[in-house]
């Protein structure tokens, strides 16, 4: 099958994309100690501006909310202002940027939360897990237990995150509710263990996501607000006895809410589409709204799917790590280059900005045979 239909521009909300291709959030740990992007930050998203769609890596909204070293924020002027200069670089190649708001909740440490204080979370269970410091990976320790009367003040931290967003020129904003980060911890039952009105029931573990969903919305509208979930992802140490019933009604929910994606991990993040009898693909049927796969995708893939209506866009993660030109890659059949792991997180340009497009030779050459 051809994978020209990657290659259709697309309607997203008030937002023409360019193609289907969307490049997904990564986080590359490259920002100052204090969360500013830099200016190898414009230069690696303005290689990669030829995605119909770009989600920026996971972005603090808040100190709280950080839990890996040297990663993004915008919660700051000095952020904003960096990020307004990614977004103009992106802007002036026809390029599209959504900045995706993250709150890790207990994936975190108290060597990267202010005054050394703990993680919080919707309840206080631990995950067996380390945590990315600036020393090295650490044991997380157990978390605090938000109380009900703090969820309005981070609720106020997804407002002010996205009204700096919007003040840096994105074109949207894409709520982090997947990966086992804070949205995640009040929706799974493996985290979630409360007794007051955010807990037990499903009804009650959606309550604090789709409060954070509508402020968010009220900032940006809901033609410019995604969404990101991962129904059956391991990830992060955080499961849900009954995905199913769980995501059903949650998606239901986002879909009465007019949200303009629902951006899906199919499967175990970075690993198996498949690893669960719950397919995380069905609750496309469930929103009213465009249909974001991610996990696994290979340009053929996302062809075939996109082509018999299975998804609208696909989001494509490695792959745009080391082809900054993959839009022209996937056109041409070109083969893709490799990725180096041992660069993804943490460093400067190499492994970031020294990925090379085709040459000049190379271009002529796969423009002969396409």
């Amino acid at each position: 099958m051809s994978n020209d239909v990657l290659l259709q521009p697309f309607g997203l909300g008030p937002n023409q994309l360019s193609n289907r291709v969307v490049m997904a959030p990564l986080t590359r740990s490259r920002a100052t100690d204090a969360g500013v992007p830099r200016d190898m930050h414009v230069d690696y998203y303005r290689q990669r501006a030829s995605a119909g769609l770009i989600i920026t890596e996971a972005t603090n909204i808040s100190p709280e909310g950080r839990g890996y070293a040297w990663t993004p924020g915008i919660f700051s002027d000095e952020q904003v202002a960096a990020w307004q200069k990614v977004n103009d670089a992106v802007h002036a190649e026809g390029g599209k940027m959504f900045l995706q708001l993250w709150h890790v909740g207990r994936v975190s440490h108290p060597d990267l939360q202010p005054g050394g204080a703990l993680p919080v979370s919707s309840s206080a269970v631990k995950p067996e897990m380390k945590a990315f410091t600036a020393d090295g990976f650490k044991d997380i320790p157990t978390p605090r237990a938000l109380e009900a009367s703090e969820l309005p003040r981070v609720v106020d931290d997804f407002v002010k995150a996205s009204e700096n967003a919007k003040r840096a020129g994105f074109d949207g904003v894409e709520v982090h509710s997947a990966n086992g980060y804070l949205l995640d911890q009040f929706l799974r039952d493996g985290a979630n263990k409360r007794t007051d009105e955010f807990g037990g029931s499903i009804e009650n573990r959606m309550r604090f996501p789709l409060m954070v969903v509508d402020a968010v919305t009220e900032v940006f509208g809901p033609e410019r607000t995604g969404i990101r979930i991962s129904p059956v992802s391991p990830a992060n140490d955080l499961v849900d006895s009954d995905p199913e019933t769980l995501f059903t009604a949650y998606v239901k929910e986002l879909s009465k809410r007019r949200l303009v994606y629902l951006h899906v991990i199919e499967g175990a993040t970075r690993g198996s589409r498949d690893p669960h009898e719950f397919k995380a693909w069905s609750l496309k049927q469930h929103f009213d709204g465009v249909y974001m796969g991610n996990n696994g995708y290979t340009p053929e893939l996302a062809a075939e799917r996109i082509a018999k209506g299975e998804i609208d866009l696909a989001c494509f993660g490695r792959p745009f790590i080391s082809n900054p030109d993959l839009v022209t890659r996937i056109g041409l059949g070109a083969p893709l280059a490799e990725w180096d792991e041992s660069t993804f997180y943490g460093g400067g340009e190499e492994g970031y900005t020294d990925y090379p497009p085709l040459s000049a030779e190379e271009l002529t050459r796969y423009v002969a045979t396409a």
